[in-house]
């Protein structure tokens, strides 16, 4: 009875978070440049400055990095990639696709190490926005080294940005799904993700949940100043949540959504590869907290798990009742995980199998526990955060 109580209010009361239709804002006045010249339009286009932090990416840039080189944008662009460290020559094949491609400007550059308490990939958006801003740049596009755009990404990004008088737009690329794991544990990812943060929440002002995808962030640069950005979240692990929390925190709108234009390369064939990308920062999100790790457990089994032990409680041992709701939670469930797989093109036989999936989330959270007490924190292209600090908690309202 629980367990489908608690899917009830799931269903209707956690900001319809299962639903896949917050897209890229709609910006009629801006779709053209008779648009851009008419009632609403400031200045033209404004600039951008395009910074891409980058760690050993040689086997994903020549997928990604053409795509941004190839932007159609109207306004002043231009591309700065941070190679931070690279062993596989990173920037010098960044300069090579730029020099043989053309297209927008391209500047490569590398801070050296990380300084203490700064994460790697903060450390090199501080290089990165540092240079763009010597170009005084409307807005910077952070986005990683494993995104792939449509040529048109950044105008629509910018067109939706100005419509809304948005200070903060990202969206939630699609990440790659070929393999067998990655069918079955990608969507889930997308789909967790949003019930922990529900889009429309994010999107409604006067909320105060607050959370962005990473991998694509366009940022007012004024926005990025008032907010202290990246100084005031250098320690952050979960970095895209702790940068839009500091935008909100700064005064500023955000807005957070799926994207149609806007594709990961990177490949996770393996149970292992995906493994590794969740359990890095599953415990940061718990803020490093046993109890809410244990509640977070005893979540997890009680909403995914119950339904399908209850429904077999009652078919093996002649418990109808248990049955009968541990079938309707299940149904539920099935059913809320629909729109997702819809969205990544997938089979809808995988939606009854969320719970298979939800019980390997679960062991890697724990996981993710276990590697931080043993002092090996979060892990990631060859480095290690011990204890890094997890993206300050604003609650909900």
């Amino acid at each position: 009875m629980g367990s489908l109580a608690l899917w009830g209010w799931l269903l209707l009361g956690r900001g319809f978070f299962w639903r896949t239709d917050q897209r890229l804002p709609e910006h009629e006045p801006y779709h053209t440049e008779e648009g851009m010249a008419g009632a609403g339009a400031r200045t033209g286009w404004p600039s951008v400055a395009v910074v891409v932090p980058a760690r050993d990416e040689a086997a994903v840039l020549p997928e990604s990095l053409p795509s941004l080189l190839a932007q159609t944008y109207p306004g002043e662009a231009e591309i700065f990639l941070i190679d931070d460290g690279s062993q596989d020559g990173t920037g010098r094949l960044a300069r090579e696709l730029s020099a043989r491609l053309g297209g927008l400007p391209l500047t490569v550059a590398s801070p050296g190490e990380p300084e203490p308490g700064w994460t790697g990939k903060l450390w090199a958006l501080r290089h990165g926005i540092a240079l763009a801003r010597a170009h005084d740049p409307e807005y910077l596009l952070l986005t990683d080294a494993d995104i792939a755009h449509e040529p048109d990404s950044l105008r629509e990004l910018v067109a939706a940005a100005r419509a809304r008088e948005l200070d903060l737009v990202s969206q939630m690329a699609r990440l790659r799904v070929a393999s067998v794991w990655e069918k079955l544990v990608v969507p889930a990812f997308v789909y967790f993700f949003a019930q922990l943060y529900p889009f429309r929440w994010v999107n409604r002002p006067g909320r105060r949940t607050a959370a962005a995808a990473g991998g694509c962030v366009l940022l007012r640069t004024e926005a990025a100043v008032r907010a202290q950005v990246p100084e005031s979240i250098h320690q952050a692990v979960i970095d895209d949540v702790s940068l839009a929390r500091a935008v909100q925190r700064g005064g500023g709108r955000i807005w957070l959504g799926l994207a149609e234009r806007v594709d990961s390369v990177r490949p996770y064939p393996r149970l292992a590869d995906l493994w590794r990308m969740i359990s890095r920062s599953a415990y940061a999100q718990l803020r490093h907290n046993p109890l809410v790790l244990l509640g977070t457990v005893a979540g997890l089994a009680l909403i995914y798990l119950v339904p399908p032990v209850a429904l077999g409680t009652g078919v093996l041992g002649g418990d109808t009742a248990a049955g009968w709701l541990g079938f309707a939670a299940w149904a539920v469930m099935t059913y809320t995980y629909i729109p997702m797989l819809r969205y990544y093109r997938q089979s809808l036989w995988l939606a009854p199998l969320l719970p298979l999936t939800a019980s390997l989330y679960l062991l890697m959270t724990v996981d993710s526990a276990v590697q931080h007490h043993r002092g090996r924190g979060a892990a990631w292209k060859g480095r290690t955060y011990a204890r890094p600090r997890a993206a300050p908690e604003t609650p909900d309202r």
